[in-house]
């Protein structure tokens, strides 16, 4: 059984250049797997492995100035659910596209998992899903809303033209592990929002903490690795993935007539060219032959 651990922290990171190195060199030498974003407003990313592994990392990265209250979420894995380990340099850890938004400076209210339930059923809260749209797709809380962005350079944009919406409304956010929130909280706040919360530890952690009987989460929640979704209790959920978009598919999904395994899927049968399928088709007889189908 491997560890799997999210985590995020934003604080000033002088060099992430210079950090970039010693980083990886210690992943690889514990034998992880993931990918780690290193950028001046901090670190964000999963890896998984043994947990001594993901212990030594943590350590390293918590003895860095500023970094000392790094928090990180753990979940587990049968198999690896990366390919490789990376450690990149970026100019976000997580990209908005708002260089005047500031997690450092502020964020909204934190609310723990135990209280998030009594929090959205509140009628005078707003409830909005900061993530994109497919991810939204396959589960989000019940009463959400949800705002259709592809990315999250998109959400400034979606704010602007639904603000109106929202007024006199409290506002409660919330993503996959609480990172989006930093900063969309910050963002509403520079806004003139006089009152916004997120959840604590993002869905990840409420989906560890409270039991399916007592919970708002409706379906399951999309993770950009080979596990592709998870459900309560943080297990490995029923969605697969296609590899020509990337996007999550249900059995639904893989009984659609435009569905080719390794090819299509409904939701992007019509985004690519006759050229780019065919690509597809053969790396699909690569994986085949590898035995990684």
């Amino acid at each position: 059984m491997l560890t799997v651990a999210a985590l995020y922290h934003f604080a000033r990171l002088p060099d992430p250049a210079a950090m970039r190195g010693p980083l990886l060199d210690l992943c690889l030498a514990q034998g992880l797997c993931g990918t780690l974003l290193l950028a001046r407003e901090g670190v964000n990313g999963t890896i998984a492995g043994p947990r001594d592994g993901i212990d030594a990392v943590i350590a390293h990265l918590r003895s860095w100035p500023g970094f000392e209250g790094l928090e990180w979420k753990a979940s587990h894995a049968d198999q690896p659910p990366f390919a490789r380990m990376k450690v990149r340099l970026k100019q976000e850890i997580v990209t908005m596209g708002q260089p005047d938004v500031d997690p450092t400076a502020s964020v909204g209210r934190y609310v723990a998992p135990r209280d998030w339930n009594a929090l959205i059923s509140a009628p005078d809260v707003a409830v909005i899903d900061t993530r994109n749209d497919y991810e939204v797709a396959i589960g989000t809380f019940e009463g959400a809303v949800d705002p259709g962005t592809a990315s999250f350079r998109d959400f400034p944009a979606w704010w602007a033209e639904n603000a109106h919406r929202f007024e006199g409304k409290r506002i409660a956010m919330f993503c996959t592990g609480g990172i989006r929130c930093e900063k969309s909280t910050n963002f509403l706040m520079s806004q003139g929002v006089p009152e916004v919360h997120h959840l604590q530890g993002g869905i990840l952690k409420y989906l560890e903490e409270i039991p399916e009987a007592d919970s708002k989460w409706q379906g399951e929640c999309f993770v950009f690795d080979q596990r592709v979704s998870l459900k309560h209790g943080l297990e490995q959920g029923s969605h697969g993935m296609c590899h020509a978009c990337r996007r999550p598919i249900s059995d639904a999904d893989r009984a659609h007539p435009a569905f080719e395994l390794g090819v299509c899927c409904p939701h992007c049968a019509d985004e690519y060219s006759d050229a780019d399928r065919e690509r597809f088709r053969d790396r699909q007889r690569q994986f085949e032959r590898e035995g990684r189908a």
